[in-house]
């Protein structure tokens, strides 16, 4: 159930109804096309969504409407008319780029961060540092190993605890302050039961 992409759409209402809380950090915006009109909002903008299929894995099926050509956006609008609980649709993200060895040569290529959590049953914390994955080929927005990306070491630099700011969250901080990461004393702020996909 966990690896269903549907419950990504979910996590915002999952945290306000289990916990209590307004996630700190936003959603990518989603659609689920089953939903009442969301279907003819998907199938109207394909062209500048990313479409993925709920049980895939690996980025397999994933169509980034902004790159595809018109026969994959008729294919993928045939794809998800037929089966609208099978799919959901994002807004792109802007993925950040790292220099990174291609060949001989240094050059900018898409990643993004997985941080790691550690449950121990009574806590949830993030470790510091995570897995950056790269994709490596150039202009790639997909970074799965499986696609065809790679990792990158991820080091986490810090002379001391970092400050948590409140500013951009609306109302009162959280009950649970900051927990400790390490024995340097890093912290952050770990928002239960949010994931990202």
């Amino acid at each position: 159930m966990a690896d269903d992409k549907l419950l990504y759409t979910y996590v915002p209402d999952l945290i306000r109804y289990y916990l209590g809380e307004e996630p700190i950090l936003p959603n990518v915006e989603s659609f689920r096309p089953d939903e009442p009109g969301q279907l003819e909002a998907v199938l109207d903008q394909i062209d500048q969504l990313v479409i993925k299929p709920v049980d895939g894995a690996g980025g397999q099926g994933i169509v980034i409407g902004p790159k595809a050509d018109r026969e994959t956006l008729e294919l993928t609008r045939a794809a998800v008319a037929a089966d609208p609980r099978g799919w959901i649709a994002q807004r792109p993200v802007a993925l950040s780029t790292s220099p990174t060895l291609a060949g001989e040569r240094m050059a900018p290529r898409h990643i993004d961060l997985r941080p790691f959590a550690v449950n121990d049953g009574s806590e949830v914390w993030v470790l510091p540092g995570g897995l950056t994955r790269v994709a490596l080929q150039e202009g790639n927005l997909i970074v799965n190993s499986s696609q065809g990306g790679g990792s990158k070491d991820t080091w986490v630099l810090a002379e001391g605890p970092a400050e948590q700011s409140y500013e951009d969250v609306s109302g009162p901080p959280p009950e649970k302050a900051p927990r400790q990461l390490g024995p340097d004393g890093t912290r952050a702020i770990v928002q239960e039961g949010a994931q990202q996909q």
